[in-house]
């Protein structure tokens, strides 16, 4: 699955991998796609990017360490962040409960036409 399929979800995604422990990008990416079963493999083009914006933003601190001569950046929640988390949490949950309302009822009986009754 990539980074356009998990689009207005990405934020908290990386929100919750992040709040799981400082992690850095690469970790970051690898967590994810491990504790999706393979699932949510996204790309470095997509993560980085909103990494750099939810730190810009304010969501995020970063510490940057040189680890075997490379650099290397380790993000953590700030309290805005864990804010927005549980914000979009509890979004999540309520849309996640929707569809299923929509899926079940639709895969009873009822069929949705999408046209006006009369």
């Amino acid at each position: 699955m990539d980074g356009d399929a998990l689009r207005g979800h990405l934020d908290m995604l990386l929100l919750t991998a992040i709040g799981a422990g400082d992690v850095y990008g690469y970790g970051l990416i690898r967590g994810l796609r491990d504790r999706s079963d393979g699932v949510i493999e996204l790309p470095e083009g997509t993560v980085y990017p909103a990494l750099h914006r939810l730190y810009r933003s304010g969501y995020v601190t970063r510490d940057e360490q040189w680890v075997d001569g490379r650099q290397r950046r380790t993000y953590a929640l700030t309290d805005d962040g864990r804010a927005l988390l549980a914000a979009q949490v509890d979004l999540w949950n309520a849309v996640q409960k929707a569809v299923a309302a929509v899926l079940d009822s639709t895969s009873t009986t009822k069929t949705c036409s999408g046209r006006a009754s009369r």
